[in-house]
C-alpha cells in the first residue's frame, strides 16, 4: 500500500487496543508512527508501542531531538493521516477549541493530512452536551468520527462510549487511504512476462514479452482491492509493490506455480508462455565446429497454462482471461483461442512489427463472447485500469460471491 499512519493514544482504559490497531494496519503494509500523550502512558508503554509500529515513539513537545526538527510541524506532513485511537474527552475538548499544550495536541494543530478520531469514554461523558458540542465542532472541521459503541463499559455500567470494534477502526483507515476498493476480499492470480525454455546451460528459447503489462495489472488489482499474486518469467522491470511474486523460468514451473496460488476469484493470463521446449536440454553447451551443421532441436509442447486453468473441474477461477499475441487476422485468431482454450475473455494485441513488446504504449481488442472493443493508442497503466474496470462491472452485475477459502 505505500502508505503512512500517525497514530495517536491518548489517556483512555481503551488505549490497550491501539496496539491491535497498530498491529493490524502493519499487516496491511501501512507504515505507523504513534505519539503517546502523557494520559496514554498510564495504560500502555512506548516499549510495546515501538515493538508493534517497527519504530520511535514521541510523547514530549519540548524534546530538543525531536523539536531541533521541529517534530510536531514534521510529524503532522511526513504521514498521509493521522488516527486518534482513542480520543478520550479531554483530547475531543482539546481538539475542538484548538489547544496545542503537548506533542499529540500541537501536530494535530499543525497538520494539512486528514485526521480520524475513534472516542471511548463512560457513555455519561459520551453522552454530555459537551462532548455532543466538541463533536458536532470536529465535524464541522472535517475529523472524520468513528462512533463509539454501546455495551459493556470498562467502569462496570452498560451504554454507548465503548471504542469501536479494532476491525471496525482498520477498515475505516484503509478506506480514507485507499479510498474505494472495489475488489477488497477477492483474490487474483496474473501471470507475466516470458519464459525460457534451456537448450543448453547457455541458450534458451525465448521470446520478446517484457513482463510491463503484467506487472501494470498485477498493480492496479492490488490498488483495487484484490490479494494478488504474481507469477513472473524472466523479466528487467520492477515489480509492483505489495504483491506476493513468485519468480520462474520455464512454463512447466510457472504452472505449477498458477496450480499453488489457486484458489482465486480472477486469473488474468497475461506472461508469452512458450509453446515449445526442448525434450532434453543438453548438460553441457553445445559446441559450434567449423564446417558442420546445426544441431537439430527435438520439440516437445509445452503445457497449455490457460487452457488448464479454464477448464479445471475444481477451483476453475470465477474469471479467466486470455491474452493473444498475433500478427496477422488479429480479431479471428483470438476469437478462436477464446473458444479453444475455454477461457471467458481475451485481450488481443497486434505484435507485428515491434508493436508492442518492451513499449510502454499498446493497442488491444477486448474480446469476449458478446462483445469487441477497440483499444487504440492507450498506455499499458491505462489498459490495466480499464481491464480492472471490466472485472469490478462483472462482479457487481452478476452478484459473484467471493470463492476464496482459507488452506488448510
Amino acid at each position: 500500500m505505500s502508505k503512512s499512519v500517525l497514530v495517536i493514544i491518548t489517556g483512555s482504559i481503551a488505549a490497550y487496543k491501539s496496539l491491535d490497531v497498530i498491529r493490524q494496519l502493519r499487516e496491511h503494509n501501512v507504515r505507523v508512527t504513534a505519539i503517546l500523550t502523557k494520559g496514554g502512558a498510564e495504560f500502555v508503554t512506548p516499549l510495546s508501542l515501538a515493538a508493534l509500529s517497527g519504530g520511535p515513539v514521541y510523547n514530549d513537545l519540548f524534546s530538543l531531538k525531536d523539536e531541533s526538527e521541529m517534530g510536531h510541524i514534521r510529524l503532522s506532513r511526513e504521514h498521509d493521516l493521522i488516527a486518534v485511537v482513542p480520543a478520550s474527552a479531554d483530547m475531543i475538548a482539546k481538539m475542538a477549541v484548538g489547544m496545542a499544550d503537548d506533542l499529540a495536541t500541537a501536530t494535530l494543530l499543525a497538520t494539512d493530512k486528514p485526521v480520524i478520531i475513534a472516542p471511548a469514554m463512560n457513555s455519561r461523558m459520551w453522552e454530555h452536551k459537551a462532548t455532543q458540542r466538541n463533536i458536532a465542532q470536529l465535524c464541522k472541521d472535517n475529523i472524520r468520527i468513528i462512533e463509539p459503541e454501546a455495551g459493556d463499559l470498562a467502569c462496570g455500567e452498560v451504554g454507548s462510549g465503548r471504542l469501536a470494534d479494532v476491525e471496525t477502526i482498520v477498515d475505516r483507515i484503509v478506506h480514507a487511504l485507499v479510498g474505494d476498493q472495489p475488489l477488497r476480499g477477492f483474490s487474483a492470480l496474473v501471470t507475466s512476462g516470458p519464459t525460457f525454455e534451456p537448450i543448453d546451460p547457455v541458450r534458451f528459447i525465448g521470446n520478446r514479452s517484457s513482463g510491463k503489462q503484467g506487472n501494470a495489472i498485477a498493480k492496479a488489482l492490488e490498488q483495487a482491492g484484490a490479494k494478488v499474486t504474481l507469477v513472473t518469467g524472466p523479466t528487467a522491470e520492477t515489480l509492483p509493490e505489495n504483491v506476493k511474486t513468485i519468480r520462474v523460468e520455464i512454463a512447466q514451473e510457472m504452472l505449477t506455480a498458477c496450480k499453488a496460488s489457486l484458489p482465486a476469484d480472477i486469473a488474468v493470463c497475461c506472461a508469452a508462455v512458450s509453446d515449445w521446449r526442448i525434450k532434453s536440454p543438453c548438460r553441457e553447451k553445445l559446441k559450434k565446429h567449423t564446417n558442420t551443421s546445426a544441431p537439430e532441436l527435438d520439440l516437445v509442447l509445452n503445457p497449455d497454462i490457460l487452457h488448464t486453468l479454464s477448464t479445471l473441474k475444481n477451483n476453475r477461477p470465477k474469471l479467466v482471461i486470455g491474452f493473444a499475441a498475433e500478427t496477422e487476422s488479429v480479431r479471428k485468431n483470438a476469437l478462436q483461442k477464446l473458444k479453444s482454450k475455454g477461457c471467458d475473455w481475451i485481450i488481443a494485441n497486434d505484435v507485428s512489427e515491434g508493436k508492442i513488446f518492451g513499449k510502454d504504449m499498446t493497442s488491444a481488442q477486448f474480446i469476449t463472447k458478446q462483445t469487441n472493443e477497440a483499444w487504440n493508442s492507450i498506455s499499458k497503466d491505462e489498459l490495466a485500469q480499464r481491464l480492472v474496470k471490466k472485472i469490478t462491472t462483472h462482479f457487481t452485475s452478476q452478484n459473484v460471491k467471493i470463492i476464496t477459502k482459507k488452506k488448510g
